[in-house]
């Protein structure tokens, strides 16, 4: 997920390395077409396996935001600024995470090793934290919750989704035009309330076409967002963003963000479910390129937590639910806006501890398990591994 690691022999750095000036944006008299030859030159002179900054830089930023927007939940009714900028967040962190994993999963076929993956990776951590959660909810409230594999529980849904897409990644790049494709099935979806609960397929589906842009998307579409203009102009577009989330706090539903439910669930007429499909992706596109277009490109304090972002998404929720079980936002003080700025800030920083590396080598055992013996051995790994090494030699 938001470690999206590339197959072996795949090059961790997809985009060129940047080297901008300290205000990160290019001088005028620097020819973009020379800049950018520059920049892909660069790229091929980087080591080979080596990680690209922008990526991590991404996936750092974006996991503080979630972490920003779990600890918003309890506040947001008593303040109409931070239902505004939850709105706004929730509009496109999901969606950025989303990308960056289809982006990354575009050599993923049937592979032997890639499969293996995949299951330690993706399935051993939802299996492990779907019961987890339940079981630190009844030792902390005394509570009787049942553990139920069907039934993701708060943050794990994604694990699902990463298994179905990242499994379905196969046939996205058999068919012709997948983009359209997925966003049909996700308009089918809201209009569908009989898939249910069981793994949580409406977010599947709902979410599916980002997985499916990110199959789609070149280092090319990425480095577009580098460009000047696309800076300047997001600044207007979270502006109006901002302010139309304000504007729409008694309005609008916020559960049409999570992509969970359907238009009849959410107390909508069935056709806009088709409608608020387009027109959220819409919002959520733009808003991504804002994003991308402000991330740094060269290495920063944070780079380095950007590989530990599963380890911060999926600890944060011990820390939220603790909070809340534990009544620790019923202190009216909290809900001032010194009270807000205190608790984002705390947020912020517990996710950026929970994705340090001594986190990281606490909870390898269940994040990143080996399990070689459960594996039978692939007969054809040794051969592939000295293809690899040898392509790595002469690269």
């Amino acid at each position: 997920m938001f470690d999206a690691a590339p197959s072996p022999g795949q090059n961790r750095s997809p985009l060129p390395p940047a080297q901008p000036p300290a205000d990160g944006v290019p001088g005028p008299r620097t020819p973009v077409g020379a800049r950018e030859e520059r920049e892909r030159q660069a790229a091929r002179d980087r080591p080979r396996g080596e990680r690209d900054a922008f990526f991590d830089n991404a996936k750092y930023l974006a996991i503080v935001l979630v972490a920003m927007g779990h600890a918003w939940e309890p506040l947001k009714d008593d303040s109409r600024i931070v239902e505004a900028a939850y709105s706004v967040v929730y509009s496109f962190h999901m969606p950025a995470f989303i990308i960056i994993s289809g982006f990354f999963s575009r050599s993923f076929d049937m592979r032997p090793d890639r499969l293996k993956r995949l299951i330690t990776g993706v399935v051993v951590p939802y299996v492990l934290f779907e019961t987890a959660y339940p079981l630190f909810k009844n030792l902390v409230t005394g509570s009787h919750e049942d553990i139920s594999l069907l039934d993701p529980w708060y943050l794990t849904w994604f694990l699902v989704a990463l298994f179905v897409w990242r499994l379905t990644t196969p046939v996205w790049k058999l068919v012709r035009r997948p983009l359209p494709l997925a966003v049909g099935i996700a308009m089918l979806a809201t209009v569908s309330p009989e898939i249910g609960d069981d793994l949580d397929l409406q977010r599947v589906l709902q979410f599916l076409p980002y997985f499916v842009l990110g199959l789609c998307m070149k280092t090319e579409h990425f480095q577009l967002v580098r460009r000047r203009w696309v800076r300047i102009a997001s600044v207007p577009v979270f502006a109006a963003a901002l302010a139309f989330g304000w504007w729409a706090v008694p309005r609008m539903n916020t559960g049409w963000f999570y992509h969970r439910d359907s238009a009849q669930e959410l107390g909508a007429p069935w056709w806009c479910g088709p409608v608020m499909t387009l027109a959220l992706m819409g919002c959520s596109l733009a808003l991504t390129a804002g994003f991308f277009a402000w991330v740094p490109r060269r290495r920063m304090w944070f780079t380095a937590l950007g590989a530990g972002t599963l380890y911060g998404y999926l600890l944060h929720g011990f820390l939220v639910k603790l909070a809340d079980y534990r009544g620790w936002y019923d202190h009216s003080w909290l809900h001032r806006p010194l009270g807000e700025i205190l608790v984002t800030a705390l947020a912020a920083a517990a996710v950026t501890a929970l994705c340090t590396r001594p986190v990281r080598r606490l909870f390898r055992f269940a994040m990143e398990p080996s399990l070689e013996w459960a594996f039978r051995q692939d007969a054809a790994g040794p051969a592939r591994e000295r293809h690899e090494q040898r392509e790595k030699a002469s690269a």
